[in-house]
C-alpha cells in the first residue's frame, strides 16, 4: 500500500507541474487563432485563386470597412460637413490607408457611405478589431444622424472581438456548470474536486499542445474550434471521471484495500474509456479528408483534446482517488463487504424491458422517426456574417442601413480577373447578368479611369450585386456571373469576392458531408466490431445512433426556425453535428454494451442486458447530463453557429442517454437475445 501511495503522490506532483506550465499557454489560444473565412477554403477553389490574384493588384494588404451615415429626413449640408471632417480624422487612424475615396450619397439622399481601406496584415500589432474600434471612436452620430462601421472589416472585427472573449467566458461558464452538476451527483464536499482538478489539468495540457502546433503553422485554429475544444474536454473528461469513480466505488464495496480497488477499477473501466475515446478520436480524424480547412483543422484540435483527457483521467484521477481513499466519498460511507445499492428507478426500467422488450423498442423507434420529420425545416443554406450574430452589433446594423439605401452588394463587389485583351468583353458579359447593378474596370490611376490597371497581363473587373453579398440570391448571381464569363473564349476569367467565398464554402461543405459521414460510420463500425467481438451488434448500434441523429436534427430544425428565429445554419453544421453526435452517442452505447457483454458472459444474454442496464444506468445518465450541460454553455456566446452546435449536441446527447441507451438499445438487445452477439455468442453460457 505504501509504495502505491508514493507512486500516486509522484503522479499528482508531476501533473500539477504540467498544469502550472501549460495553463498560461492554454489561456493564450486566441493569439494563434485565425478567423478569416476565405483562409479556410480549399486551395483550388475559384474564390481562393481570385484572392491570390487580388493580392498582386494591391500594393498593401487591405480589407474595406464601410462607414454608413443615415438620416431619415435626408442628409443635410451640416451632415456633409461633418462627414468630410470625419473622413480626415479616420485617415489619420493608425492602420487606415489614406487618403480615402470621396463619400457616396444614396439615390434617396438619406444615407452616405464612406469606404475605408484597412491594413489586414496585422503589422506592428494593428489587429483588425482594434483598427475598427479606433475608426468607430473617430466618428459619432449627432442630432439624429446615425453612424455605423460595417463592411467586410466591420463584420470580421465584431466576430474577432467575440472570439477573443472565448477563453475566459466559456471556461468560467463551463467549469461552473460542471461544479454544480458534480455537487448534485456526489453530494460530497471533497469528491467533486477530484474530477474537476483532473479535467482542468487535461484542458491546460491539450491547450498547450494546440497552442504550439497552431503557432508553428502545423494546424489551423479558429474561434469555433477553440470553443469546441473547451466544452469537449470538460464534457468528455467528466464523463470518463464519472465512469471510473462509479467503478471504484463498486470495487471499494468488495475489497478492504483502496489500492486494490483502484487497480481493479482502472483495469475494468479503462477498456471502455479507451474504446470510447478512441472512437471519438477516430471519428474526429475523419475530418482530415475535408476540403475545407476549417473542418480539417477541427479534427486534430479536438482529437488532441480527447487524447490528453484520456491520459490524464486514467493516471491523475486514479492517483487522486487513491490518496483520498474512502474519505473522498464523505459524508457517504463506502465500506467493504457491503452490497452496492442499486437504483430502484433503473430496476423498474429493467423490469419494463423484461416484460415489454419488443413494444419498447418499436415505440421508441417510431417516436424518433416522428421527430425526424422536422428535418424539412432545417435550412442548411449559407449563414452569412451579418446573420451569424445572436445579438445586433454595430456591423450588422450598418449592413441593414446599407441594404435600405444602396444596392445589397455595395462595399462587397464580386471580383473578376481576366486577360487584359478581353476586359471590355468580360465587362459587357458581366453587366448583362441579372442581379448585377454595376460594373467597373479597376483603373491604374483613379484620375484617369479610362486606363485599366494591368498586372501580369490581367485586369480586375468589379461587379456590384443587387442582393446582399452573403444572401442566397447573391450566390445565385455569382454562379450566373461565372457561367457568363467562363464561356468567353481566351478570357481565362475567374470570379471571386465575399459572395464567391460563401458559395465555394457551401459547395465544399456539401462535398465534405457526402464523403465524411459514410467514412465515420465505417470507421466506428470497425471499432465496435473489434471491441464487442461481434458483427450484428455494431450495425444495430450505429443504426440507433443515426436514428438519434436524425431525430435531433429534426427537433433542431423546428427549434431554430420557430423558437430561435435563426436565418439558417452554417454549411458545416450538419457535418459537425453528425461527427460529435455519432462519436459521443456511441460512447454511451460502448459504456453500456461493454458491461452488458461482461454480464452476458456470466449470466446469459437476457439477464446480462438487465444487469448491465441496472449497474450502468445511473452513471451513464449522469454522464449524459454533464456532457449536454457543458455543450449547452456554447449558447452563452453571441454567435449563431456555436449556439446551434451547442443546442444540437446537448439535445442529441440527452436523446441518446434518456431514450436510445436507456430504452431502445437494451430492449432491442433483449429481444434479439443471443444472436445479437454473433458470431461470438456461442462462448456465452446458456
Amino acid at each position: 500500500m505504501r509504495r502505491f501511495t508514493v507512486l500516486a503522490s509522484l503522479i499528482v506532483v508531476a501533473w500539477l507541474g504540467v498544469g502550472a506550465w501549460a495553463g498560461p499557454l492554454a489561456g493564450s489560444l486566441s493569439e494563434v487563432a485565425t478567423n478569416d473565412a476565405a483562409a479556410f477554403l480549399p486551395a483550388d477553389a475559384e474564390a481562393t485563386r481570385v484572392q491570390q490574384l487580388a493580392t498582386a493588384f494591391e500594393d498593401r494588404q487591405a480589407i474595406p470597412a464601410v462607414v454608413v451615415y443615415e438620416r431619415a429626413g435626408g442628409i443635410t449640408a451640416e451632415d456633409s460637413a461633418r462627414i468630410a471632417a470625419d473622413a480626415q480624422r479616420i485617415a489619420e487612424v493608425t492602420g487606415v490607408f489614406g487618403p480615402l475615396p470621396p463619400p457616396v450619397r444614396s439615390d434617396d439622399g438619406q444615407a452616405v457611405e464612406l469606404v475605408v481601406p484597412l491594413d489586414s496584415s496585422g503589422a506592428e500589432g494593428n489587429e483588425i478589431d482594434g483598427i475598427v474600434e479606433n475608426v468607430r471612436a473617430a466618428v459619432q452620430g449627432r442630432d439624429g444622424l446615425a453612424v455605423y462601421a460595417t463592411g467586410p472589416a466591420g463584420l470580421l472585427a465584431d466576430q474577432v472581438a467575440v472570439f477573443r472573449t472565448i477563453d475566459v467566458t466559456l471556461l468560467l461558464v463551463t467549469a461552473s456548470v460542471v461544479v454544480v452538476i458534480l455537487l448534485i451527483i456526489y453530494r460530497s464536499p471533497v469528491l467533486w474536486l477530484l474530477p474537476l482538478i483532473s479535467v482542468a489539468i487535461a484542458y491546460s495540457g491539450a491547450g498547450a499542445a494546440v497552442y504550439y502546433l497552431a503557432r508553428e503553422g502545423i494546424i489551423d485554429l479558429n474561434g469555433q474550434s477553440q470553443g469546441i475544444l473547451t466544452v469537449l474536454i470538460f464534457g468528455a473528461g467528466t464523463d470518463y471521471a464519472l465512469l471510473l469513480i462509479a467503478r471504484y466505488r463498486e470495487e471499494l464495496h468488495r475489497h478492504d484495500s483502496p489500492a486494490r480497488a483502484i487497480l481493479i477499477a482502472v483495469r475494468r473501466a479503462a477498456p471502455a474509456i479507451v474504446a470510447s475515446g478512441g472512437t471519438v478520436i477516430a471519428g474526429l480524424l475523419c475530418l482530415l479528408v475535408s476540403s475545407l480547412n476549417s473542418n480539417r483543422s477541427l479534427g486534430p484540435v479536438a482529437a488532441i483534446g480527447i487524447a490528453v483527457t484520456m491520459l490524464v483521467l486514467l493516471t491523475l484521477l486514479p492517483a487522486l482517488l487513491l490518496l483520498g481513499g474512502r474519505w473522498a466519498f464523505w459524508p457517504r460511507r463506502v465500506r467493504a463487504a457491503t452490497p452496492v445499492t442499486q437504483s430502484g428507478w433503473w430496476t423498474r426500467v429493467a423490469g419494463l424491458i423484461e416484460r415489454h422488450a419488443r413494444t419498447t423498442w418499436i415505440v421508441t423507434t417510431l417516436a424518433l422517426l416522428a421527430l425526424s420529420v422536422g428535418l424539412i425545416r432545417l435550412d442548411t443554406s449559407t449563414l452569412g456574417q451579418a446573420d451569424s450574430f445572436v445579438s445586433r452589433p454595430d456591423s450588422v446594423a450598418g449592413q441593414e442601413a446599407l441594404s435600405r439605401h444602396f444596392p445589397g452588394g455595395t462595399g462587397s463587389p464580386a471580383l473578376i480577373f481576366a486577360r487584359a485583351e478581353s476586359a471590355e468583353q468580360v465587362s459587357a458579359a458581366a453587366a448583362g447578368v441579372p442581379g448585377v447593378t454595376g460594373v467597373r474596370i479597376v483603373p491604374a490611376n483613379p484620375a484617369q479611369p479610362t486606363d485599366p490597371k494591368v498586372v501580369d497581363g490581367r485586369v480586375q473587373v468589379q461587379a456590384t450585386l443587387a442582393a446582399p453579398s452573403e444572401s442566397r440570391e447573391a450566390e445565385e448571381t455569382v454562379a450566373s456571373l461565372r457561367a457568363a464569363v467562363h464561356s468567353l473564349p481566351d478570357a481565362e476569367a475567374l470570379v471571386g469576392g465575399p459572395t464567391a467565398v460563401s458559395l465555394d464554402t457551401r459547395i465544399a461543405a456539401d462535398r465534405d458531408r457526402n464523403v465524411i459521414i459514410p467514412l465515420v460510420l465505417v470507421v466506428i463500425a470497425v471499432i465496435l466490431a473489434l471491441l464487442l467481438r461481434a458483427l450484428l451488434a455494431p450495425v444495430l448500434l450505429i443504426a440507433t445512433v443515426v436514428l438519434s441523429f436524425a431525430a435531433t436534427l429534426g427537433l433542431c430544425g423546428l427549434l431554430f426556425t420557430y423558437a430561435f428565429g435563426f436565418a439558417g445554419t452554417d454549411p458545416s453544421f450538419p457535418l459537425f453535428a453528425f461527427v460529435f453526435l455519432v462519436a459521443l452517442g456511441i460512447d454511451y452505447n460502448i459504456f453500456l454494451m461493454t458491461r452488458v457483454r461482461e454480464e452476458t458472459l456470466r449470466h446469459g444474454p437476457h439477464q446480462g442486458v438487465l444487469r448491465g442496464l441496472i449497474v450502468t444506468g445511473g452513471v451513464i445518465t449522469s454522464a449524459g447530463v454533464v456532457l449536454a450541460a457543458t455543450f449547452s454553455t456554447l449558447a452563452v456566446l453571441p454567435l449563431v453557429v456555436l449556439v446551434e452546435l451547442g443546442v444540437a449536441v446537448a439535445l442529441g446527447v440527452l436523446i441518446d442517454t434518456v431514450v436510445v441507451r436507456a430504452l431502445l438499445v437494451p430492449a432491442l438487445t433483449y429481444d434479439i437475445g443471443r444472436p445479437m452477439w454473433w458470431p461470438s455468442h456461442g462462448r456465452a453460457p446458456s
